[in-house]
């Protein structure tokens, strides 16, 4: 119930810290070095730009930390250039994750936190990898399961070690 602290367990918290970790992950190997123009690459009149998505991606970040803060308000913001996209989009992921570093109560579950804002967000760098092999840039494949992931690691810096599938 918004406005109220929500019981959450501790391994629950962290693995929700894990979930918002892989976003970042992820999220940085698809938005790392995208060719100029790719904000405004277009696949057909009825979708999303890249720069769309990322806007959208920040909105999201924006909105999940309201939640937890028992505003669930969600506003929508139009997009800017590729890399005040990112930066917006990375920060936004740092102050959400601050918040569950810290013994501040959330207004929801992690449950709900996750299956709204992250989980949608997941499926939008999902999408911003499809578009980058669409417009010619593919993000490099390696073996998510095998990342080096690291709780608090939310910024757009991540490791370079990756591995590739066997």
């Amino acid at each position: 119930m918004a406005g109220t602290e929500v019981g959450v367990a501790p391994a629950a918290r962290l693995m929700l810290r894990h979930s918002v970790a892989t976003l970042a992950y992820r999220a940085a190997k698809a938005m790392a070095d995208a060719p100029p123009g790719f904000a405004e690459f277009h696949v057909g009149p009825s979708t999303r730009t890249p720069g769309q998505i990322l806007a959208h991606l920040g909105d999201l970040m924006d909105w999940v930390l309201r939640c937890a803060q028992g505003e669930p308000v969600y506003s929508e913001s139009a997009p800017a250039t590729w890399e005040h996209g990112v930066k917006r989009f990375f920060d936004a992921v740092g102050r959400f994750d601050a918040l569950l570093a810290s013994n501040a109560p959330l207004a929801f579950s992690s449950e709900q936190l996750f299956q709204g804002a992250i989980a949608d967000a997941l499926t939008h760098v999902g999408q911003i990898s499809l578009l980058r092999r669409l417009a010619g840039s593919p993000v490099r494949g390696e073996s998510y399961f095998r990342a080096e992931i690291v709780i608090g690691r939310v910024g757009r810096e991540q490791s370079a070690k990756r591995v590739e599938f066997d």
